[in-house]
């Protein structure tokens, strides 16, 4: 069976559940303005999660080069959105990458694609920050890396504590991020 069968048959399934669902919270889902919301959910929540079906280590390989660079990359304010795996509600902000070579280098937009992969996938944004690293470790073998998000969540700010401005930071390191000073040297980048 090919993807885009599997995908039609999953769209289908999820279409009837978001029926479903409608119906649940009271609604009518055969009223007009309705009529085609479970399909419109359906694909939304398809793009949401596209990343199971993606392989972030092999973007990384496919413009992987050798060049003699070791000191710091960083690519920086990488919007990203994701959806929070306990309330399926969206969380967003900026990612903030960086990597010290070791004989090898990626192509700069794969840093971003590896975020856009995790992230489109039911996170907790604990673990899109250890997964964007972990991924450029073991792929590239580099150094050092640092993954540093700042995000806001809708679970906190439309439900719950309703808190609007507040903003949640989580950072991971490796290998040369592990000394103060190069992890100092990095957030001052950030900063400029």
């Amino acid at each position: 069976m090919n993807t885009e069968t599997e995908n039609q048959e999953g769209l289908e399934a999820l279409s009837r559940h978001y029926y479903d669902i409608l119906r649940l919270l009271g609604e009518d889902p055969d009223r007009e303005g309705l009529q085609k919301t479970p399909l419109r959910v359906a694909k939304a929540m398809q793009v949401l999660t596209r990343g199971y079906n993606e392989d972030p280590h092999k973007v990384l390989t496919d413009a992987l080069f050798e060049e003699p660079y070791n000191q710091m990359v960083i690519v920086k304010d990488i919007d990203f959105f994701s959806m929070c795996e306990h309330h399926i509600l969206p969380f967003y902000g900026k990612a903030h990458v960086a990597y010290i070579p070791k004989g090898r280098i990626t192509g700069l937009s794969k840093i971003a694609r590896v975020v856009d992969i995790y992230s489109h996938r039911l996170q907790v944004q604990e673990r899109l920050t250890q997964q964007i690293m972990d991924c450029i470790q073991s792929t590239l073998h580099p150094m050092g890396v640092m993954v540093v998000l700042e995000a806001r969540h809708m679970c906190m700010q439309m439900r719950g504590v309703e808190k609007q401005n507040s903003i949640t930071t989580t950072s991971a390191f490796s290998g040369a991020f592990n000394q103060a000073k190069t992890r100092e040297e990095f957030m001052n980048l950030l900063r400029e």
